[in-house]
């Protein structure tokens, strides 16, 4: 730097320029050989681990050989929590601490009910796209209730009963196992199971190789429909339907699984919240559950009580070994669905003991299942998600004598007062075809020939219905259609909305109101007691940890596409949840 200095005093500024840019430019030169090594080096270092051709010798995307879809009908987050004390280590513990948590996840429409819930969760979008609005729907063309499984047109396999003769016929958007069975080729197999039959066919899709459900009432079987190419049942649905499971656990009643001391968390067992079975008189434990057979459909009682669970994990290790689900070579994916504790939440509400002694038998059970995958499967070759259709309210009776802001609703009034509006202004004519769901169904014929604007009329209803006791907010149909609604709650009846199947007003009813019995619980409204379930990830792909970001429940679907390296669902509106994908 002296040296430097001295000749910058001896050439004056004109050679201070100059010396400049021979820095500038020895500088340069310095830089380019050091790079140049460093690529030499870099190309040493691929030739050595590439082939003749010069290109990396790529892996093909590893998938798990696996993806297991758990749906707890009507699971509430807090039950993990209320409940965690009670719990072994092999079930939901080992879900929550080896895996990731979405913790803050919600459905974003309504109705939360078990058909929407189910499709959603499988289609990663809402009942706006994939045709499901609810469980059951009014049909304006034919003046008909129809169910959202119901297919006249298909055949029961396995029992000629009616309650055989389902499909996914009436969804509309593919699934997560349709997608999967288009990608490998239709090599994939899709088998959905659930006690009800709108969660095993529903998660399943269009293309899945079959949907297995429990018959009940008066045939202790699992049965499909001819939707699914089948003219009769595989063997190995026979042999489980042969050794008389359902017999077998009625037979063992229903008494707590713990010292009555650990059921802290729930109410006392004999309280007025709670319907007892019928035939008896108070909704306490023990319960012999044979006795009650004669008085509660027979067959049917075991999807009331834990047991349709632990049948339910029965019959899914005996469709993995029968269909060799995880062990043919290419990703299979099984959709289970526990309805049991649906069942137990609607006749005893969601602060019962039999709602947690429910919940503490089905930790048992998915910790059985967990272990069976393991040895199966492979540890870690297997992806597991385990989510919820929907939550479930606090019983509103519990909550006015305690002193909370709930109650119950009555449609009847609100069709009532909106005939008597109408008729007084327009004049007397059947002017309501149908409600359900909270839809109201205008018949648009008596408007038409009175020559009357359709949107006024649904404007004016909407407004008008607004003084029912225990309506929160009614929306219009036509601004239901295209315009985007600012709150969160606006946002969920949206999404909910069918334009072909809804109806043409839509309200909700005010936080902590239901329309219901007295005693038990129900679900369906936009508010976090219904939306707000669990979303746990497991296995294969997955990372652990937790996330507390607001997602909604159409995440799930692309969240396992994407750990599986596969195509989302062709409606599908949500994204992968940051954090679980390594």
């Amino acid at each position: 730097m002296a040296l430097l200095w001295c000749y910058r005093r001896q050439i004056g500024v004109r050679g201070e320029v100059l010396t400049y840019f021979c820095i500038q430019f020895v500088l340069m030169r310095i830089t380019t050989v050091i790079l140049s090594c460093v690529l030499l080096f870099s190309c040493a270092v691929t030739t050595s681990s590439t082939g003749q051709s010069g290109q990396p010798d790529a892996e093909p995307a590893r998938r798990p050989k696996l993806i297991v879809g758990i749906v707890v009908d009507q699971m509430k987050p807090e039950f993990i929590e209320r409940f965690w004390d009670d719990f072994g280590d092999s079930g939901f513990k080992r879900m929550v601490n080896g895996g990731f948590s979405a913790s803050n996840l919600h459905y974003n429409y309504m109705p939360t009910y078990t058909g929407p819930g189910h499709a959603a969760v499988y289609t990663g979008t809402t009942p706006a796209f994939n045709g499901i609005v609810a469980n059951d729907w009014f049909v304006r063309k034919s003046g008909m209730i129809q169910y959202c499984a119901k297919d006249t047109a298909s055949r029961g396999v396995g029992s000629a009963l009616p309650a055989a003769q389902m499909s996914p016929v009436h969804l509309t958007s593919s699934t997560l196992g349709d997608e999967l069975r288009i990608f490998s080729s239709m090599q994939s197999r899709v088998i959905g199971i659930a006690m009800k039959d709108r969660g095993a066919i529903l998660p399943a899709g269009r293309m899945a190789n079959a949907a297995y459900w429990y018959i009940g009432g008066s045939e202790d079987k699992w049965a499909t429909s001819d939707w699914y190419g089948m003219s009769a049942l595989p063997q190995w649905v026979n042999d489980f339907n042969a050794r008389g499971k359902g017999a077998e656990y009625l037979a063992n009643g229903w008494s707590l699984l713990l010292p009555e001391t650990n059921y802290t968390e729930s109410m006392e067992d004999n309280n007025p919240y709670e319907a007892p079975f019928k035939g008896i008189t108070r909704p306490v434990f023990p319960y012999d559950l044979n006795a009650l057979r004669s008085t509660n459909n027979d067959y049917d009682l075991i999807k009331a009580t834990p047991w349709g669970n632990r049948m339910t994990v029965d019959f899914a290790k005996a469709a993995l070994e029968g269909e060799q689900l995880g062990k043919r070579g290419v990703t299979d994916l099984l959709c289970i669905s526990f309805s049991s504790t649906d069942y137990i939440g609607h006749q005893f509400g969601i602060h019962s003991r039999e709602i947690q002694d429910c919940y503490v038998r089905l930790d048992r059970d998915l910790g059985e299942f967990l272990s069976f995958l393991d040895t199966w499967v492979g540890k870690g070759e297997y992806v597991v998600f385990l989510t919820a259709d929907h939550g479930g309210a606090p019983t509103p009776s519990f909550l006015e004598k305690s002193g909370s802001s709930a109650s119950y609703f009555k449609s009847v009034i609100l069709e009532e007062k909106v005939e008597s509006f109408l008729d007084e202004k327009y004049g007397a004519a059947q002017w309501l075809l149908n409600e359900t769901n909270q839809n109201i169904f205008l018949n648009h014929a008596a408007i038409s020939e009175r020559k009357l604007d359709l949107k006024n009329i649904q404007d004016e209803v909407a407004q008008h219905i607004l003084s029912v006791n225990g309506v929160a907010e009614s929306f219009a149909a036509h601004s239901l259609r295209g315009q985007e609604l600012r709150s969160v709650i606006g946002t969920r009846v949206q999404l909910g909305f069918h334009q072909q199947l809804s109806g043409d007003v839509i309200y909700t009813l005010l936080p902590g109101w239901i329309e219901y019995g007295m005693t038990g619980t129900t679900h369906g409204s936009p508010y976090s007691y219904d939306t707000h379930v669990p979303a746990l990830f497991y296995g294969f792909g997955v990372t652990p940890g937790e996330t507390w970001r607001p997602q909604t429940i159409c995440d799930i679907a692309p969240t396992i596409a994407a750990i599986c390296r596969i195509p989302l669902p062709n409606a599908c509106i949500g994204e992968p949840i940051h954090g679980i994908v390594k």
